[in-house]
């Protein structure tokens, strides 16, 4: 249609020649018979009278540009641009972008928002997911939305491989992961930037959690045994404009609003903001209040198409009345293991703190400005600047030490007061250079970077914290006696106005880092990836101490270490959906790395030393190999992995407590004069965590979402400096496994869409024991029992705009615990109970 056909008269002289068009019907062609019949009587009239004479002018020959040969620049941009149109191509076939959401996760795959696809840090990790020699598990912001996971402890714990420590020690209470067995309370990072300190994390801003397993030093500098968290922030894009609510409302008296609005202002500007609102309770425990609010507002202009610039602000406040669980029922003397007393009949909901005195506000501000300049089609450099400060601000109350056990019903504890003030400031500065290109049929991509940062920490605590009420058991340090287990009758005692102390702790970590990653791809069959990285890491605390029994005494304490890491990884893909790799790499992990800790038996470093026992070792050394596989089956809509892996520490810090002379060491002195238990702290121990690690996320057909996995471990102390004895409360710890692990766990979320407008879904969470201990090993006789605990959905579409979904948590009211709190009295944090949530979302 639409083509122009001459009359063969006008063909024959405009020097065209026929060519029947097969788009002219029968009526077309007895029209233009018409045509030309009229034409040629009109044309035998004219030809009576004189025409005019008409003068053609011969058509002037140009001479035609010389043809120029392009550059190799060109060439590569040329080829890049192919590329990437055909990768845009496939990416459109899969999925048209009619079907998917303006705000969809851009680092998830295009068919299904439960597989990852690729990891934020794209030039440390240039590869998919596929073809990365690591295991990572990815929770897209659709995957939190079907967990109804609104803070990071919540998403990361219905997540096989990942269990809960508390605040051991004096140690700060918030996020404290465990990761494969190793402690990541440090290891948290937002947008590839270390999050200095403990604190508890919002989900209101998050894109996708990322968690690493495995060491990650060559990546991410100090630490990370385990792995490491990073948290995806959301972005502006210019894409377009959207505009969504989420309202929740629930029987634990949760009111809940968050809002996300991108607006692309021009072509090249946009600016997305955010915020949240919560009033809530948490299901099964009385008095404890969960509140929150928060914003954030980024902004993304790319004044050229070779420059990008970014920014982006966080805050967030995490307020209310803190909960620190129930005690631990033991016979007196005996280390057979116990339980948490409501296993033995106290109320699960019964809370140990006081209304007129315990309260927790933590808050963050995040200030982020990110440079992107792409200097040739092959070469980028990007500048990352982090400010930042987080504040932990609360009083607690522990329930602690268990007496008159029998029977239990008779059974009263001390409420002992937990009070911290800690202000956590961080400036980094992130310098990357990304440069991709060929050696024959090897692609490379070559990340180069150096990396400082300043972290500061000032750590106090409250005093005054007695109360006012006369003739009652408290202790000069604030603790209360005979709280009975069964009915805690002291919860409305008044109090006065407490007061911060006048003798903080001041911590300060300067880091400077280098680092070169390769990634090596040869014809998609071959994938070899290594790194080195070189950590200068210096900590200095100063504070106050006790010293030959002079309380507030002034100390300094300082060290300093170089770190050198590497890893390296290689991939074969026999097939393009199929990957076996094999991976090795190492961590280091320094003294007084944990900010939280002020004393060297929990990570920290104390300002004053004890005795002069040695607290300042060398960084420990952690080794990890892990040979897995990877499948994408199903027309790439699910993704499966498999790995077993081995991790080993060596030259461990492990405490003990030294009660005379005869048990004394070089490292662990007992001053003359001392009398009692003196905690000392000693390196040189070895332990090991071996295991297996699956998992899958993605669609097993057009309408069914699973996303999960299973960790299998071992763990067992190699090498311990504690020598065995007669007594059964000082033996070596040569052989027992590790505390705060739970060594057998899984994880499973499905949906499935039954039409057009619903879906249902669930969730199965399945934890083994978790044994307590010592800061090293599980050798203080408790344990946690295993549970299992489920959730479902359903959500419906209401139409183009409006869904709603309904959750209910922890379906058959499983009563299970979290973690413990690291000690001879110990006590423990109680998961919540059952509750029902209704979400109505709006998309516009």
């Amino acid at each position: 249609m639409g083509k122009a056909v001459f009359p063969r008269s006008l063909r024959g002289a405009s020097g065209h020649e026929w060519d029947p068009s097969p788009e002219i019907s029968g009526v077309k062609v007895s029209a233009v018979a018409s045509l030309i019949a009229v034409a040629s009587f009109s044309s035998a009239e004219a030809q009576q009278a004189p025409l005019p004479s008409v003068n053609v002018e011969a058509p002037v020959a140009r001479p035609k540009p010389a043809a120029s040969r392009p550059t190799a620049d060109q060439v590569r941009a040329r080829d890049a641009m192919r590329r990437a149109a055909r990768q845009q191509q496939q990416q459109q076939a899969a999925a048209p972008v009619s079907n998917l959401p303006p705000d969809r996760n851009p680092y998830s795959s295009a068919v299904s928002d439960y597989k990852g696809e690729r990891l934020q840090a794209s030039g440390k990790f240039p590869e998919k997911l596929l073809n990365t020699p690591k295991t990572v598990t990815v929770l897209s912001k659709e995957i939190l939305a079907d967990k109804n996971s609104t803070s990071l402890k919540s998403a990361v714990l219905s997540t096989a491989g990942v269990t809960l420590g508390t605040g051991e020690g004096g140690n700060a209470f918030g996020d404290r992961f465990f990761i494969r067995g190793f402690d990541a309370r440090n290891d948290v990072f937002i947008d590839g930037v270390r999050d200095g300190g403990v604190s508890v994390r919002e989900n209101f801003f998050t894109e996708q959690v990322e968690i690493l397993r495995g060491p990650a030093s060559s990546f991410a500098g100090r630490g990370t045994t385990g792995g490491a968290i990073n948290i995806v922030t959301k972005q502006a894009t210019t894409e377009n404009s959207f505009y969504n609510i989420d309202t929740t409302l629930g029987t634990d008296q949760t009111k809940r609003v968050v809002i996300d609005v991108n607006q692309k202002i021009t072509p090249t500007f946009a600016a997305r903001v955010g915020g949240l609102f919560q009033d809530a309770g948490v299901a099964g425990r009385d008095f404890v209040t969960d509140k929150r609010n928060g914003g954030f507002i980024s902004t993304k202009w790319t004044p050229l198409d070779t420059v990008t610039l970014s920014t982006n602000y966080i805050h967030s406040e995490v307020y209310g009345r803190p909960d620190f669980g129930v005690p631990y029922y033991r016979q007196a003397g005996n280390l057979t293991p116990g339980a948490p007393f409501p296993e033995v009949g106290s109320p699960r909901n019964a809370w140990y703190g006081f209304l007129n005195r315990d309260f927790s506000r933590i808050g963050q501000d995040i200030g982020s400005f990110n440079a992107e300049v792409k200097i040739t089609p092959d070469l980028t450099i990007s500048d990352k600047v982090r400010v930042s400060r987080s504040t932990l601000n609360y009083i607690g109350t522990l329930p602690e030490g268990a007496t008159n056990i029998n029977p239990p019903e008779g059974a009263v504890i001390r409420a002992n007061p937990q009070s911290r003030f800690q202000q956590t400031d961080v400036l980094a500065n992130q310098l990357d250079a990304t440069y991709k290109f060929n050696t024959g049929n090897f692609k490379h991509t070559l990340v180069a970077g150096l990396e400082v940062s300043q972290e500061k920490a000032l750590i106090n605590s409250y005093t005054g914290l007695t109360s006012e009420q006369q003739g009652l058991a408290f202790s000069g340090a604030g603790s209360l006696s005979g709280v009975s287990v069964f009915n805690p009758q002291f919860t409305d005692l008044p109090f006065g106005i407490p007061s911060l102390s006048n003798f903080p702790t001041n911590i300060k970590i300067d880091t400077a880092s280098v680092y070169a990653l390769d990634s090596v791809n040869y014809r998609d069959l071959v994938i070899l990836n290594g790194g080195v990285r070189y950590d200068k890491y210096d900590v200095r605390v100063d504070g106050f101490g006790t010293v030959n029994g002079v309380a507030n005494t002034p100390g300094s304490t300082a060290a300093s270490s170089g770190m050198p890491n590497f890893n390296l990884g290689l991939t074969l893909k026999p097939v393009p959906y199929a990957s076996f790799y094999a991976a090795y790499a190492t961590s280091s992990n320094p003294v007084g790395a944990e900010f939280d800790g002020l004393s060297a038996q929990y990570g920290g470093i104390s300002a004053v030393t004890n005795g002069g026992a040695n607290q300042v070792f060398g960084p420990e050394k952690n080794t990890s190999i892990e040979i897995g596989t990877k499948w994408e089956l199903l027309d790439s809509r699910l993704l499966v992995t498999a790995a077993l892996f081995q991790t080993e520490k060596e030259n461990a810090r492990e405490s003990r407590n030294i009660t005379s002379a005869a048990q004394a060491t070089a490292d662990c002195p007992y001053p003359a004069g001392t009398s009692g238990s003196v905690p000392c702290l000693s390196a040189g121990a070895a332990y090991r965590i071996r295991g297996i690690d699956m998992q899958a996320g993605g669609k097993l057909t057009d309408k069914w979402s699973i996303f999960g996995g299973i960790v299998l471990m071992q763990s067992e102390v190699t090498k311990s400096n504690i020598p065995p004895a007669n007594t059964a409360l000082f033996t070596s710890n040569v052989g027992l496994q590790l505390a705060n692990t739970a060594h057998q766990s899984f994880s499973l979320l499905t949906k499935y869409q039954i039409n057009d407008t619903w879906e249902i879904g669930g969730q199965a969470v399945y934890r083994s024991k978790i044994f307590g201990g010592t800061w090293l090993a599980a050798n203080q006789g408790t344990e946690l029992p295993s549970y299992w605990r489920f959730d479902a959905f359903a959500e419906a579409k209401l139409d183009k705009n409006w869904t709603a979904k309904v959750f209910v948590a922890n379906i058959f009211d499983k009563l299970y615990y979290d973690a413990f709190y690291q000690s001879a009295t110990p006590f423990t944090l109680v998961g919540p109970g059952r509750s029902a949530s209704i979400v109505l979302s709006g998309r516009f």
